[in-house]
């Protein structure tokens, strides 16, 4: 992932009525229908499609069709970048069945593309987001040069990972994504009453995540989520000295 919506579960029990009573609620810590606590490392999901849905409405990360996010990208000795994040009303089938919506992240450099991806997510029937692939393209002079980084899950060993919680706690430790070799980001929930200040706004009670990816162990990012805005600040704490800022933000669904 290359932002937290490319780049970002557990749950909140769920109690579902079936035939007039109370289905059993899913234990927290678990993935709906699998009993298994959320993705780690390289194991296996073994998830349903029918528990899914392209209507995400976690309150850390709601994407509603026509939502947008841009951001400004800095990092020391590198170009200033412009990343616009955008929800499409648009889905796609994964290739292990589960129907996504699109979600896709444009970089660019003095006003030109460097890079854009389109990103998959869907929500589970406990309310956790995941990540299932990126169609991904690197350009260079208007050119496209690489699509380095693409995965699918459900294909060539790549599995979906867990980019939000239904029900964020403090220790909580989740897969963002695996595909081996090429997109391993791992996260950490750490604190969820950060303050953090960005250009569109100062965001009170945010949720605190570590980022890592054991491909870069020495790599280490921290991102804070607002409720009802999503992602608005993300911090290199080690490896690097980058920020990306919320800039603006528009809800879609409106």
């Amino acid at each position: 992932m290359k932002t937290a919506f490319a780049a970002m579960a557990t749950l909140a029990a769920l109690a579902i009525s079936a035939c007039g009573e109370d289905a059993t609620p899913e234990a927290p810590g678990t993935v709906p229908g699998t009993g298994a606590g959320l993705p780690q490392g390289s194991e296996p999901a073994d998830l349903d499609p029918a528990d899914f849905t392209t209507k995400i409405d976690n309150p850390y990360l709601p994407l509603a069709a026509g939502s947008r996010w841009v951001y400004a990208e800095t990092e020391a000795g590198e170009p200033d970048q412009k990343v616009v994040v955008e929800v499409l009303d648009k889905t796609k089938t994964i290739a292990n069945g589960i129907e996504a919506i699109v979600v896709r992240d444009v970089v660019t450099e003095s006003g030109e593309p460097i890079e854009i991806t389109d990103d998959w997510y869907a929500q589970d029937s406990a309310g956790n987001v995941w990540y299932l692939g990126e169609d991904t393209a690197e350009y260079e002079d208007g050119k496209r040069v690489c699509r380095c980084g693409s995965f699918e899950a459900g294909v060539d060993g790549a599995e979906a990972g867990v980019v939000m919680p239904a029900n964020p706690e403090v220790g909580m430790t989740y897969r963002q994504e695996y595909y081996e070799g090429e997109a391993e980001d791992e996260g950490k929930v750490l604190s969820l009453d950060e303050l953090a200040q960005a250009p569109a706004g100062i965001y009170h009670d945010t949720l605190m995540t570590r980022d890592t990816n054991p491909l870069e162990p020495k790599v280490s990012e921290h991102k804070f989520f607002a409720e009802g805005v999503g992602l608005v600040l993300a911090v290199h704490v080690s490896g690097g000295a980058g920020r990306e800022e919320l800039v603006s933000f528009r809800p879609g669904g409106e």
